[in-house]
């Protein structure tokens, strides 16, 4: 929760220093030729984004030791992109706050490492999905300055796991659910507006399947799951939306 804590108090700052620039700038609007002028009058907007994404797993262990005396610590050493393409419905509400609805496909990959704390012994798991995510997200935007205009975004994710795999040691629940906070700018171009952003997503649940009825052929590897206390995710998202 500090992590979280030092973002939101990070987004406030920027929301009040893009604020304030945005009022000055704003004076000189006319030193330069405005493209798509009337772009933010419109009620709705459609678009899509394409992007790339890293996700994360923080194990939270329980202590269990096995019969045979093993203790396991399961991490996640490193990251690896992932592909994420989403669709973008905006509402404007007012001047400064629009509500975003963006769902989408997050392809992504965790490689998982299994160490016995007694003997070094390591085993590892790639661990393969694909989320279908439903963002929602209140966007506050700053004055435009010229052709840009910088926001910040809060929101909510939840999202369904869509390849849940037998027979792995951990497998995961089939949904989760994010808090979400970025920043962006939109950039107006003649005939679209490109919108480069940065969303930062904490899981808020336990997303390990404890219960695993397809290990009942193979009991061993349910020591994996026994040593959990819970688990929970996290993203971090860059994306390119075009509106």
């Amino acid at each position: 929760m500090k992590r979280v804590n030092h973002i939101l108090l990070a987004l406030a700052a920027i929301i009040a220093v893009i604020s304030g620039s945005g009022e000055v700038c704003a004076q000189h609007l006319n030193d330069k030729l405005l493209n798509r002028p009337y772009a933010d009058m419109r009620r709705w907007h459609l678009g899509f984004s394409v992007g790339l994404h890293t996700q994360d797993l923080r194990f939270t262990h329980n202590g269990f030791i096995t019969p045979e005396g093993e203790s396991w610590f399961i991490e996640q050493p490193s990251f690896q992109p992932g592909f994420n393409v989403n669709g973008l419905f905006d509402l404007r509400l007012n001047d400064y706050f629009n509500v975003r609805f963006t769902p989408g496909l997050y392809f992504g990959n965790r490689d998982l490492r299994f160490r016995e704390v007694n003997t070094g012994e390591e085993l590892k798991q790639s661990l393969k999905s694909a989320y279908l995510a439903f963002p929602v997200d209140l966007k506050f935007s700053a004055l435009r300055l010229r052709n840009l205009r910088p926001y910040v975004t809060a929101g909510i994710m939840p999202a369904v796991n869509l390849t849940r795999k037998n027979g792995e040691y951990i497998k995961l629940n089939s949904s989760d659910f994010y808090l979400t906070c970025g920043f962006g700018c939109d950039l107006y171009l003649p005939y679209f507006k490109l919108i480069p952003e940065v969303k930062f997503c904490f899981g808020l649940v336990d997303v390990v399947d404890h219960k695993r009825p397809d290990l009942t052929d193979d009991p061993a590897k349910q020591k994996f799951t026994q040593s959990l206390k819970k688990a929970a995710s996290s993203m971090v998202v860059f994306s390119f939306y075009f509106e």
